[in-house]
């Protein structure tokens, strides 16, 4: 559930592609990496909470029993292992500077050679974001050959749960369309080496449209639903051709408000009708307004199906306001269709199905019995698990009826017998993670805090955490999370919610309370905070979502009141001494001036001044067990030292770059804590280890093992050398060992 980026921009007109003929591996599970011929072998696997993120996409293959692809909006695309029962991650090998391609905007297969797999890649079309791509491969992912669009895509843009927009023409293999935001339709006649743009496809792309938002079969004719429309007959649509060359308006389509953007679309090849769902804006939020469609493809009667039309009143008052989202045939019998509300917020989402064409519907969500035991986190701190929100992907198993699937905010949920429902997910990991703590002792060896699903304690790695979601309060995302490294047991937590934004813990974060007293300011910037060495002093920095920084707070009494600390940077990351709890520390960006306390938080002044300033991709992190050890890294800056608490630093010459740093268990013999850090040492950004103080690194990730933008947090464990835990933006908590 990841807020978009709103502004749009057209980038291409007329031909749209460069080939970058590279053949990469996808990640194999449980892999050895080594970075050098010196560098440790390490294995990486993800720590399990199971799902998180919003699935965009699921397709049933047609032609090959249990095999199924996912597709998600910031974390990559997945292979369901019918005999392992698991998905596997296909895009973990796409690097640091491929960040932008985590998003994953289509995937199309093939029906007449199963083991071909194509996936458009590009999570934001912004004039910062870099251009798409496409992978294609010949072996289900195992390995992908690569072509560099010139436009660009938006899978963690509005739209993103639309249809797919990609498609394998029915007629010809060889030949690939793709649908974009802004630039119109592509068609490939090489499998997707090259692309170019279709001069005679009716509708024109824009800057601020939603372009083409799904692409199907039907038969041997390919339509396309478009976005731009104003949802009557003169604005169409949806548009086909039936010779691949000749587009035209599909005649008698919908029009009025019931109809302004077709999301899905699915064919009934044994009534050969088309079935569409509609709604008044792209989604997944925003809509309020929708319809369900039937087209018979051999006479072109339009009818409208819709289940329920939105705009009743609930039981309390409210409106029920909603649109149309998934739709997906039964391939086994003839009229058996299942669509999905999206955007349902009074009633909650729910999916209807019918068995005669759209005649009558049966509502799933009234019988519905849900298990979420595998992954507590998914009742969100009620009774029981909501039936879904943002719904738009549902699938029917062409091999098995009674198996269907739907995509949520947070995860995918499955039934084999259209009653019993519960997450389908394993393997299946998409969380934004924003913070990482590794306990020095207790029962968890880590606790996480969450975009979204708030903070987490680990009891173990392999298993989703039993208790879920941390509540009292329950929190949306997570913003601050700290411990105090001489008591571990006391616990603080901040973040966006409903009902507080500040809690603290007294046994390690398996249990919470909320701080008795806020800011006012907390409700509306909650960010950062810290805790003393002691937990006897809480400070508390606040930052809005838009950026905007406010004054710092303190407390010394577990949160029941607060002081404002008017010396303390506004927006700035505290960081507290983990031997003295007397100190604090911060860095302020905006003049690259490092700010330390002496008396508990109560005041602060600037110490080393002409840091690197003027960006905030910045981590400062004090080195366990010692008083007054930073260290600074500083993005494209590198790394720098103070030994003096912050009066003096020193410049690291053995790295170039650094995005994030931290610190576990020292090596045997060594004296002084290893270091975790992602950046770089030489051309390209990897993650290190260094056992000696950072005068030498070793890489201990593999061209493999790469998710993306790594660059939020990285902790080592305490307890265990060589263990590393890293947080990624889609990708979920990875965590490597030495082996």
């Amino acid at each position: 559930m990841r807020t978009p980026r709103l502004s749009r921009r057209a980038v291409l007109a007329g031909s749209a592609a460069t080939a970058a003929l590279t053949a990469v591996p996808a990640l194999a599970p449980q892999a050895h990496a080594v970075g050098s011929a010196d560098a440790p072998a390490y294995r990486w696997r993800n720590a399990v909470i199971g799902g998180t993120g919003f699935v965009t996409g699921v397709l049933f293959h047609p032609s090959v029993r249990g095999l199924a692809y996912a597709r998600t909006d910031i974390g990559g695309a997945y292979r369901w292992d019918d005999r392992t029962g698991r998905w596997t991650p296909l895009t973990d090998h796409l690097g640091w500077d491929d960040w932008n391609l985590l998003g994953v905007e289509a995937l199309a297969v093939d029906p007449a050679h199963p083991d071909r797999l194509y996936l458009a890649l590009g999570t934001y079309a912004q004039s910062w974001a870099g251009n798409g791509a496409i992978l294609r491969s010949g072996d289900r992912g195992a390995t992908w050959t690569r072509t560099d669009l010139t436009v660009k895509l938006g899978a963690n843009e509005d739209g993103r749960g639309a249809g797919e927009r990609l498609l394998v023409d029915p007629r010809d293999s060889d030949t690939l369309w793709l649908g974009t935001r802004h630039d119109g339709l592509l068609k490939s006649t090489d499998r997707g080496a090259t692309w170019a743009g279709v001069s005679g496809f009716p509708a024109t792309g824009s800057a601020s449209g939603q372009g083409v938002t799904l692409l199907v079969a039907a038969g041997r004719t390919v339509y396309a639903g478009w976005g731009d429309g104003d949802g009557t007959t003169a604005g169409a649509n949806l548009y086909r051709t039936a010779d691949g060359t000749t587009w035209e308006a599909v005649p008698g389509q919908p029009g009025g408000t019931h109809a302004k953007v077709p999301i899905r679309a699915a064919y009934d090849r044994h009534t050969r009708e088309l079935y569409l769902t509609y709604a008044d804006a792209p989604g997944p939020g925003g809509q309020s307004d929708g319809s369900v469609h039937r087209l018979r493809t051999t006479d072109g009667k339009w009818t409208d199906i819709t289940p329920v039309k939105p705009g009743g009143t609930t039981s309390d008052g409210s409106a029920d306001t909603f649109g149309y989202g998934g739709v997906a045939v039964d391939a086994r019998h003839p009229g058996t269709v299942v669509v999905s509300t999206n955007n349902r917020w009074a009633e909650v989402d729910t999916l209807f199905r019918t068995t005669d064409g759209g005649r009558t519907w049966t509502s799933l969500k009234d019988a519905a019995v849900f298990d979420v035991s595998e992954t507590p986190f998914l009742d969100w701190g009620a009774d029981q698990p909501k039936f879904g929100w943002w719904i738009q992907t549902v699938a029917v198993d062409p091999y098995d009826s009674k198996h269907i699937v739907y995509g949520t905010g947070a995860t995918l949920y499955g039934t084999r017998d259209l009653r019993h429902w519960a997450p389908w997910i394993r393997g299946l990991e998409e969380t934004a993670v924003r913070q990482l703590i590794s306990p020095p002792a207790g029962e968890a060896h880590l606790i996480s805090g969450l975009g979204d699903i708030g903070v987490m304690y680990h009891e173990r790695l392999t298993a989703s955490p039993s208790r879920g979601m941390a509540t009292n309060p329950v929190f949306g995302s997570a913003t601050g999370l700290a411990q105090a490294a001489a008591r571990p047991a006391y616990v603080v937590r901040t973040g966006w919610g409903d009902h507080g934004n500040g809690a603290y813990s007294h046994d390690g974060g398996r249990t919470w309370a909320p701080f008795a007293a806020q800011p006012g300011i907390a409700k509306d910037a909650p960010g950062p905070i810290a805790t003393s060495a002691d937990g006897g002093t809480l400070l508390w920095s606040f930052v809005h979502w838009d950026g905007t920084r406010y004054v710092a707070h303190r407390s010394t009494d577990n949160g029941a009141t607060w002081a404002e600390v008017s010396s303390f940077p506004k927006g700035a990351t505290p960081v507290a001494d983990p031997a003295d709890p007397t100190r604090f520390y911060a860095y302020d960006f905006d003049s690259g001036t490092l700010y330390a306390s002496t008396d508990s938080g109560r005041s602060f002044t600037a110490r080393a001044g002409g840091l690197p300033s003027g960006d905030s991709q910045f981590k400062l992190v004090a080195a366990p067990g010692r008083s007054g050890d930073l260290w600074l890294s500083v993005k494209w800056n590198g790394l720098y030292r103070s030994t003096d608490g912050g009066d003096t630093f020193a410049r690291i010459d053995s790295c170039r770059a650094s995005y994030t740093l931290g610190f576990g268990k020292a090596a045997d013999g060594a004296g002084y804590p290893a270091i975790y850090q992602v950046g770089s040492t030489g051309t390209s950004t990897a993650v290190h280890r260094s056992d000696d103080e950072a005068r030498t690194w070793v890489r201990i990730n593999d061209d493999a093992h790469q998710w993306g933008w790594t660059g939020e947090v990285i902790t080592g464990d305490p307890r265990i050398h060589g263990r590393v835990y890293l947080a990624t933006n889609g990708r979920g908590i990875q965590y490597g060992e030495q082996i």
